[in-house]
C-alpha cells in the first residue's frame, strides 16, 4: 500500500472510533476481522450479528446489508445466520499494492431502527508469488583491472508477497571470481556482485552466471536471473554526480513536457570514456516510467504522464549516469519528486435513504435519509459545505461526525399542495477555484385524511315539474375530495329529519355512489311548492370526514286539474241546472252565469268559456271570458218554451283540460216568473242571512288592506329610481285584458301569472304584442297602470279569500260574482 492511501486507511480506523463512542443508536462501533488471501469463496470470515449484539432473527426485517466498501462485492453477510463470508476470490496483490496493512473496510446497515456498524478486515498475504526479475538476463562489461572487491548492481528481484514471503536472499551460482552481497534500499533488498577474485581477459573473456532469489515464505519460492560478465580493458573514471540526490516540488496538475530538473554528471576521461549518458535505475517501476522521461544526452527530467496527488504524493526515481569507456563506467543517484495538491477534485455524496416516501402528517425533523460526503483532495481543498435545494421544505443537520448530515424536513407537509419533491443536495468544496457535486434524491408525499368532501354550490336548487315519474333520476350531486384513494372514496347520504318540513326526504334515495337522487313518489304542486333537504357526503378515510349541503327543491305546474264547474251544479253533484225568465225579457238580459274553477295556477288556471250546444244560436249568446249568458233578442211567440245550453269550460294549458255544464232555460209568463223568483228568494233567504254576516267582515278586511297596499305601493313607486325601461310579459293565444296577475320567486327565478278578463269596453290593438302585457315605463306612468295594479291586489285577495271560503258553495257563489263586478 502507498503511504497516502495507508495514511488514508488509518483515517478511516480513527472516524471509525469516534463513531463507536459518538453515534449512539445510529452508529456502532468497529469490529475488525482477518482472512488470508485466496480463501475459498463461502469461507467465513466472522460471526458479525452475533459480535455486534444483534438479533438474528430479525435481520432480514431490518434489511441488514453492506451498503460500501466491499470492493466488487468480495464479501456478503448472509441475513439468515449473521456471518459474514466470501463472496469472491481474494487477491491481495490486486487490492493492496505495498507492504503495509491491507484492510477493506465496510460499512454495515440495519434498518428500523438505523444502525450503522464498520467493520475492517485485514486480508493477510500467503506465499503465493515466486520471486521474478523484469529481464531473463543482466549483462556486465568488467575491465580486467577491476579491483576486488568491487561491487555491481544487479536488478532486484521482486515478489509481489509481503513481509516474510517477500525476497529475503539472493544466491549465486558456484564460481570463482564472483559472489553476491545483499544491500537494504528503502525497503527492499538489492543484490550486488562482488569481484572476489581479479580477472584475466586472456584467461575467460566471459563468465555466465545464475543468479537466485529465495523469498521467506514456507515453503520458500524462488527465480532466477542470468548474469553475463563481459571482461573489458581499462576504463578507470567513473563519473560523478553533481549532488547525492535532489529534490524538487511540482504541482498535480503540472502540464505535459514540463521539464523538472536537469541532471549533471561529469567523467574526468577523455574521449568516448568521458562521455556521460543517463538513465533510469533498472529497479524503476514501469508505473513511474510511464510518468516521466529522462533525456538520456541531456539529464532533463520531464513529465511525461498525467500527475494526481490522491494516489502517489512522492516519487522516488533511481537515475544513473554512465560514461561510453570500455568498459563503461556508471554512478547512481536518487531524484525525489514530490507533487502538489490541487483542487482537481469534486466532493463525492453517499446517500443512505430510508424511504423514498413520508406522510404528510409527518412531524418537522422526520429523518429522511443519511448523507456522508468525502472529498479526495486535502487541506483546504477536502473542506466541503452542503445544501439542499430552497424550493423543498427539507434541511440538512450536521452529525457528530465530520461531513455526515441527517436529510430531515423542517416544515409540515401538505400532499395536495405539493405531492412530489425532487430535492438535490449540492455539495462545495472551499478549494480555488471550488468544485461541486449534486445528487438527486426523489421523495413521495403519501395522504393522509385531512380534507373533508366539498360541494361546488350550497345551497344547490332544481326545479322539478309536478308528476314526475316515480324512481326517476331527478338531480345528481358531486362532491370532489383533494385526498387520494380510499381517503377521496366519497359516499353519498340523504340527511333525515324529524321536522314537518323535511318529511319530504322520505319520498326520496340517493345512489351512495355516484350521488343520484331518484324521486320515489309523484310530486303534486297543489300539494306542495317547494321543499328542501340536506344530503351528507362522507369519505372512507380513517377518521372519515364529512360535508353537506342543501338542495331546494321547487315544484313546477302542470296542467292536470280539470276545471271544476262552481254553477250550475244540481243535487245530485252534476253540473246541470234550470233557469226560469219570463217571456217579456229584452236583448241583452243576463239569463244566468256559468261560475268554474280551475286548481292550476297561471296559464294553467285561464278559463274560457264556449257554447257546445244550443238550440237556438239566435236566442242566447256566452261571454267567454266571464261566462254570462244573455239574451240576444226579445222572445216570439213562436220561440220554444225551453231552451238547452251545454257550455264548454276549458283551461288554457299546453294540453287543455275541460268540464261541461248544461243550462236548461225555461221561457214562462210573467206572472208564473214572479212566483218562481218569489220561491227561490225565499229558500236562499235563510242560507244567505248566514253567509252575509261572514261576507261583510271578510270584504271590509278585504277592503282595508287593498287601501293600505295602494298608498303603500304608490310611495314606494314614487321613492324608487324612474330610470326603467319597458318589459313585456308574453300572454296565452286569447285575447282579453289581464284582470288580474300573482307574483312569487322560487330561488333565483321570478314568476309572474296573470290570469284574462275581459272587461266592458276593453279593446285589444292590433300588432305584434296583441298578447303580450306591456309594463310601461315608469317615467311615463298613467292612470291605467295603477289600474293594472288595482286589479293586481284584487286578485291576491280574492285568492286568499277563494281559500278559505271554498268549502261554502254558496259564499263561494256569491263571492265570485262580487269580483266579477267590481274587475268590470
Amino acid at each position: 500500500m502507498e503511504p497516502g492511501g495507508q495514511r488514508r486507511g488509518w483515517e478511516c480506523l480513527w472516524i471509525s472510533l469516534c463513531l463507536s463512542l459518538c453515534f449512539g443508536q445510529h452508529v456502532s462501533g468497529q469490529i475488525r476481522y482477518s482472512v488470508p488471501e485466496e480463501s475459498k469463496e463461502g469461507s467465513v470470515v466472522g460471526h458479525i450479528a452475533k459480535d455486534l449484539g444483534l438479533d438474528v432473527s430479525a435481520l432480514a426485517n431490518r434489511r441488514f446489508r453492506i451498503v460500501s466498501g466491499s470492493k466488487d462485492a468480495l464479501f456478503q453477510v448472509n441475513q439468515n445466520n449473521g456471518v459474514l463470508y466470501v463472496h469472491k476470490n481474494i487477491d491481495r496483490e490486486e487490492l493492496c499494492d505495498g507492504n503495509g496493512a491491507c484492510l477493506i473496510n465496510l460499512k454495515m446497515v440495519v434498518e428500523d431502527p438505523l444502525e450503522i456498524h464498520y467493520v475492517v478486515v485485514e486480508i493477510t498475504d500467503v506465499n503465493d508469488n515466486s520471486p521474478t526479475f523484469t529481464e531473463e538476463e543482466q549483462h556486465f562489461e568488467i575491465a580486467e583491472h577491476t579491483p576486488t572487491g568491487t561491487r555491481f548492481q544487479i536488478q532486484a528481484a521482486r515478489d509481489a508477497d509481503t513481509a516474510v514471503n517477500n525476497v529475503r536472499s539472493y544466491k549465486l551460482s558456484q564460481n570463482e571470481h564472483f559472489e553476491v552481497e545483499t544491500n537494504d534500499r528503502h525497503g527492499e533488498k538489492i543484490p550486488l556482485l562482488v569481484l572476489k577474485k581479479a580477472l584475466d581477459r586472456e584467461k575467460a573473456a566471459e563468465h555466465r552466471l545464475i543468479l537466485t532469489a529465495v523469498d521467506g515464505g514456507n515453503p520458500p519460492r524462488s527465480g532466477n536471473l542470468n548474469v553475463i560478465v563481459t571482461v573489458l580493458d581499462v576504463n578507470d573514471n567513473r563519473p560523478v554526480f553533481s549532488q547525492e540526490s535532489y529534490a524538487v516540488t511540482v504541482k498535480e496538475n503540472a502540464a505535459i513536457g514540463t521539464v523538472l530538473l536537469k541532471l549533471n554528471a561529469t567523467d574526468l576521461d577523455e574521449g568516448s570514456n568521458g562521455v556521460v549518458e543517463y538513465t533510469f535505475g533498472r529497479n524503476l517501476k514501469r508505473t513511474v516510467q510511464n510518468l516521466f522521461i529522462l533525456h538520456s544526452s541531456t539529464g532533463e527530467i520531464q513529465i511525461k504522464g498525467e500527475l494526481d496527488f490522491e494516489e502517489t504524493d512522492v516519487y522516488k526515481l533511481d537515475v544513473q549516469a554512465s560514461d561510453k569507456g570500455q568498459p563503461p563506467l556508471a554512478a547512481e543517484s536518487v531524484v525525489i519528486i514530490k507533487i502538489i495538491d490541487i483542487n482537481d477534485n469534486a466532493p463525492e455524496i453517499d446517500l443512505t435513504s430510508l424511504s423514498s416516501i413520508v406522510s404528510e402528517d409527518s412531524k418537522p425533523g422526520t429523518l429522511i435519509s443519511l448523507i456522508s460526503i468525502s472529498d479526495k483532495d486535502s487541506g483546504i481543498n477536502g473542506k466541503t459545505v452542503p445544501s439542499v435545494s430552497d424550493n423543498a421544505p427539507f434541511e440538512l443537520k450536521p452529525s457528530f461526525q465530520e461531513n455526515v448530515y441527517s436529510l430531515v424536513t423542517k416544515g409540515k407537509l401538505d400532499r395536495e399542495l405539493m405531492s412530489h419533491y425532487d430535492i438535490t443536495i449540492s455539495v462545495t468544496d472551499l478549494g480555488q477555484p471550488p468544485l461541486s457535486s449534486f445528487k438527486s434524491l426523489s421523495v413521495q408525499v403519501s395522504d393522509v385524511n385531512d380534507n373533508p368532501p366539498e360541494f361546488s354550490h350550497d345551497p344547490m336548487e332544481i326545479y322539478l315539474m309536478e308528476n314526475n315519474a316515480p324512481g326517476a333520476a331527478i338531480l345528481s350531486v358531486t362532491a370532489s375530495d383533494k385526498d387520494l384513494d380510499k381517503n377521496a372514496m366519497i359516499i353519498y347520504s340523504i340527511i333525515k329529519s324529524d321536522s314537518a318540513q323535511n318529511d319530504m326526504a322520505s319520498y326520496l334515495n340517493i345512489n351512495s355512489e355516484t350521488g343520484v337522487i331518484y324521486a320515489l313518489n309523484r310530486f303534486d304542486f297543489e300539494v306542495v311548492k317547494k321543499f328542501h333537504f340536506h344530503v351528507l357526503a362522507t369519505d372512507s378515510g380513517s377518521p372519515s370526514l364529512s360535508s353537506n349541503v342543501t338542495v331546494n327543491v321547487f315544484i313546477l305546474d302542470q296542467n292536470d286539474n280539470v276545471p271544476v264547474i262552481l254553477y250550475p251544479v244540481s243535487a245530485n253533484g252534476s253540473a246541470e241546472g234550470v233557469e226560469e225568465i219570463p217571456r217579456n225579457v229584452n236583448a241583452g238580459h243576463l239569463v244566468t252565469k256559468v261560475r268554474a274553477y280551475d286548481a292550476d295556477i297561471g296559464y294553467n288556471g285561464w278559463l274560457l268559456f264556449s257554447l257546445q250546444e244550443v238550440s237556438e244560436h239566435s236566442l242566447f249568446a256566452l261571454d267567454r271570458y266571464t261566462g254570462q249568458i244573455r239574451t240576444l233578442r226579445s222572445f216570439t211567440e213562436t220561440d220554444e218554451a225551453q231552451h238547452k245550453l251545454v257550455i264548454l269550460v276549458k283551461d288554457n294549458g299546453n294540453v287543455s283540460l275541460s268540464a261541461t255544464a248544461t243550462v236548461i232555460v225555461k221561457v214562462v209568463e210573467p206572472k208564473e216568473a214572479f212566483a218562481a223568483s218569489d220561491v227561490k228568494n225565499a229558500e236562499k233567504d235563510e242560507e244567505e242571512n248566514n253567509v252575509t254576516f261572514y261576507l261583510i267582515i271578510t270584504l271590509g278586511s278585504v277592503s282595508v288592506l287593498f287601501v293600505i297596499s295602494i298608498i303603500v305601493l304608490i310611495v314606494m313607486q314614487c321613492s324608487k329610481s324612474t330610470d326603467y325601461s319597458s318589459k313585456y310579459l308574453q300572454d296565452t293565444n286569447y285575447d282579453g285584458t289581464l284582470c288580474h296577475s300573482i307574483q312569487y320567486r322560487s330561488g333565483d327565478k321570478r314568476y309572474m301569472l296573470v290570469g284574462p278578463r275581459m272587461s266592458i269596453g276593453s279593446t285589444i290593438a292590433p300588432g305584434s304584442n296583441r298578447n303580450t302585457l306591456v309594463i310601461p315605463d315608469r317615467r311615463r306612468r298613467d292612470s291605467g297602470e295603477v289600474r293594472i295594479t288595482c286589479q293586481i291586489y284584487i286578485f291576491l285577495h280574492s285568492v286568499v279569500i277563494i281559500r278559505l271560503f271554498i268549502f261554502s258553495k254558496s259564499l263561494g257563489v256569491i263571492f265570485a260574482e262580487l269580483l266579477s263586478c267590481h274587475c268590470q
